[in-house]
């Protein structure tokens, strides 16, 4: 089975390049971020042209999160708990998890935080702790479930995850707080599955289309799949698609790519 998580930056914009990506690696399940449209705008006609059924959960242009799959989706939920924070509102559109074959698998837009002092960073990391009492919840009522965080977690847990830490000074992605919420889900049970097949440094998932940041290999890790440990012992091979950073149209993330066993 093959799972992938892209944070496409709008649908709408990059469907072809979505179908296209399915198709080229075989892939059986992708969590998307950054849908950017709602429901009623999403493009699933054509993935059901390819016979994959989708989830998604999306209000507006902004944010936004779906699931594709090909072997099923069942007992949708759009938030991780009852208690899931809101930013403004309504809740939005984050979080989305599903059933898929043997896999409960979420695909996961984390807040980004915009600055230290912002309302944002506080909201962010309120949100990340309540996913880490989720995660422990679920591994606790059941030692075997096999659960696939995946996604956008606009984090750089470790230095080598940029590329340059002294240009991240004072700033969010980095701050110990940010790197203790996602340490603190790891501890939860739930391991970085692609690292130990795509070591760093200079491994990258996003490139800022500014300042040409990605011809000169100035990028962060931020995408993630996060498995338990019934599914982190399925593994069996991961890597991120640096190529569909490249060309016209291209979003500023790369997918994330996992290989496992049956």
């Amino acid at each position: 089975m093959r799972i992938a998580t892209w944070n496409v930056n709008s649908i709408r914009s990059r469907i072809d390049r979505v179908l296209a990506f399915l198709e080229r690696h075989d892939v059986d399940v992708l969590a998307i971020q950054e849908t950017k449209c709602r429901e009623d705008q999403f493009p699933g006609l054509e993935l059901q042209s390819m016979g994959y059924e989708f989830a998604h959960f999306g209000v507006n242009q902004w944010n936004g999160v779906a699931l594709i799959s090909r072997v099923g989706l069942t007992d949708v939920q759009r938030q991780f708990a009852d208690d899931q924070p809101h930013f403004g509102d309504i809740l939005e559109p984050r979080a989305i998890g599903a059933t898929t074959g043997s896999i409960r698998m979420w695909s996961l837009y984390v807040p980004n935080g915009r600055e230290l002092d912002h309302e944002h960073y506080a909201y962010k990391l309120d949100w990340l702790k309540r996913l880490e009492v989720a995660g422990r919840g679920w591994l606790e009522a059941d030692e075997q479930a096999q659960v696939a965080l995946t996604g956008d977690w606009n984090i750089a847990p470790e230095d080598d995850d940029v590329w340059d830490i002294a240009e991240f000074d004072g700033k969010t992605h980095v701050s110990e707080p940010e790197r203790a919420a996602f340490s603190s889900i790891v501890e939860a049970g739930f391991s970085d599955v692609v690292r130990p097949h795509a070591p760093g440094p200079g491994v990258y998932t996003y490139w800022d289309y500014q300042q040409l940041r990605f011809p000169k290999r100035q990028g962060m890790r931020i995408d993630f799949v996060l498995g338990s440990p019934a599914l982190s012992a399925r593994v069996t091979d991961a890597f991120i698609d640096r190529e569909e950073r490249k060309g016209k149209g291209a979003s500023d993330h790369a997918p994330v790519v996992v290989d496992l066993a049956d």
